[in-house]
């Protein structure tokens, strides 16, 4: 196919919350997009009538699956602009009850995926000197009990993303976004102290890791912005808190 004139992103676990936000808002604001999500999440209903819009079906943590899409990206839209990693997974349980299978299932989906997609764009990215972003969490910096195997996925997201931007760099930037509690659903039913316990007044919605994302892969206005990790969270992190 010949190269079309706008640039391409594609966006993991694309078919609900922070993907399904970041891929929409690529998509509103000039970008192809390829929306990448498992079977039977209803990507075909999101993207299926959507212009400019590549719904690709696969599982992140099957190592088929990145070069294959990263191949539909270029057969569609003939360049590849953008990856953002966000297909995650958490599975909570007592440490004492984790089974291996749970921390691999993890760590493959949160993780090693943001791995093979980098692998597997390389090339193309490099061609366009594009960009990565990757989505972890505030939970590479705090925890609640039972959730080692998603915490240890994220704060290795924030450590691949920047030996990345190394490797990768000069043609490839490379950068990280770790959202706090954002909201994907039922954004009215949530409390008032829910808000008022944020420095910035509220719970954060998907659009606001949107932004971010589309910001981090426009080289115009991020060009100089790379091995950075952004925690958009509202200020909590920041935010001491003591039991009284």
């Amino acid at each position: 196919m010949a190269q079309s004139k706008r640039p391409a992103a594609l966006v993991t676990g694309a078919a609900h919350g922070i993907g399904r936000a970041v891929a929409q808002h690529l998509l509103a604001t000039g970008w192809d997009v390829g929306a990448l999500d498992l079977p039977r999440t209803g990507l075909a209903r999101t993207y299926g009538r959507a212009r400019r819009a590549l719904a690709i079906e696969g599982d992140v943590a099957d190592e088929k699956i990145a070069p294959a899409a990263v191949e539909a990206m270029l057969d569609s839209f003939g360049r590849l602009d953008g990856i953002v990693s966000n297909a995650g997974i958490m599975i909570r349980k007592p440490v004492g009850r984790r089974e291996l299978t749970d921390w691999y299932r993890v760590i493959d989906t949160n993780l090693t995926a943001a791995f093979l997609f980098a692998r597997a764009g390389e090339r193309a990215l490099r061609r366009s000197k594009g960009s990565i972003v990757t989505i972890a969490s505030t939970r590479a910096q705090m925890s609640e009990k039972d959730t080692e195997a998603y915490a240890a996925s994220k704060g290795g997201l924030v450590a691949l993303t920047h030996a990345l931007s190394i490797s990768f760099g000069p043609d490839v930037r490379v950068n990280c976004v770790s959202p706090g509690w954002i909201a994907t659903k039922d954004y009215g039913k949530l409390r008032r102290k829910d808000h008022a316990q944020h420095p910035a007044g509220r719970v954060g919605k998907p659009q606001d890791i949107a932004e971010i994302v589309a910001f981090l892969l426009d080289r115009e206005r991020s060009g100089f912005v790379t091995g950075a990790n952004f925690v958009v969270d509202g200020g909590m992190t920041r935010k001491m808190i003591y039991e009284e």
